[in-house]
């Protein structure tokens, strides 16, 4: 019996198995997440993300990420501080808003080990592609909301699956051997309210918690 990733339930079922892949999906929070069985070493996981190619200087990457940048420009002043959870190899966004006068902090357990900045409180975090990766998403997003001021926010980008069953065959986004779950607004729900954030507002790819 495998419980689910998100809120332990162990009302699972089969979603998706292929030879590279294998998910399930819970009954009751409806996330779908990837079998223990076949998620990948702490190892074979940096190679993977070493192999990202999130250049600082690509023009398109800036793009696909202003729609954080926007978010944050549009709730702080440049006085407030930052801090980028799961910078990875290109910090993207921590850098267009360097260039905005805001002060960023950079955190990754791979690549930017540096604990002491989770010691910290924060006006505003932004996790960029990073929330689909959580081996343990409820402590990581109690972690996230500790690590929030009063009246900050936590600002993600994730490809949603709403999708049908049979659609997820094709879907590029499961293919990634380091994406343990998949979010949607009843699980984003579900994590709004058993990590105590004020509220949770979605558009597209962007979650916002306050």
């Amino acid at each position: 019996m495998v419980s689910c990733i998100l809120c332990d339930n162990p009302a699972t079922s089969e979603y998706f198995r292929n030879e590279k892949h294998h998910f399930l999906v819970c009954a009751s929070c409806t996330t779908v997440f990837r079998h223990p069985e076949s998620l990948i070493s702490p190892s074979a996981e940096k190679e993977r993300y070493l192999a990202h190619h999130n250049d600082i200087k690509d023009s398109g990457y800036q793009e696909f990420v202003s729609p954080l940048v926007n978010l944050v420009s549009a709730s702080f002043k440049t006085s407030a501080v930052g801090l980028d959870f799961g910078a990875g190899t290109g910090p993207v966004v921590a850098k267009l808003l360097a260039e905005k006068g805001y002060t960023v902090k950079l955190y990754d357990p791979f690549f930017h080990p540096n604990k002491t900045v989770l010691e910290k409180e924060y006006d505003f975090i932004i996790c960029c592609e990073v929330i689909e990766h959580f081996h343990s998403p409820l402590k990581e997003f109690k972690l996230l909301k500790h690590l929030l001021k009063p009246n900050g926010k936590l600002f993600c980008m994730t490809s949603l699956w709403t999708g049908t069953k049979e659609e997820f065959a094709g879907w590029w986004y499961k293919n990634d051997s380091t994406h343990t779950l998949f979010y949607n607004p009843t699980n984003l729900k579900f994590i709004q309210e058993h990590c105590n954030y004020a509220s949770v507002l979605i558009k597209e790819n962007t979650i916002v918690f306050n």
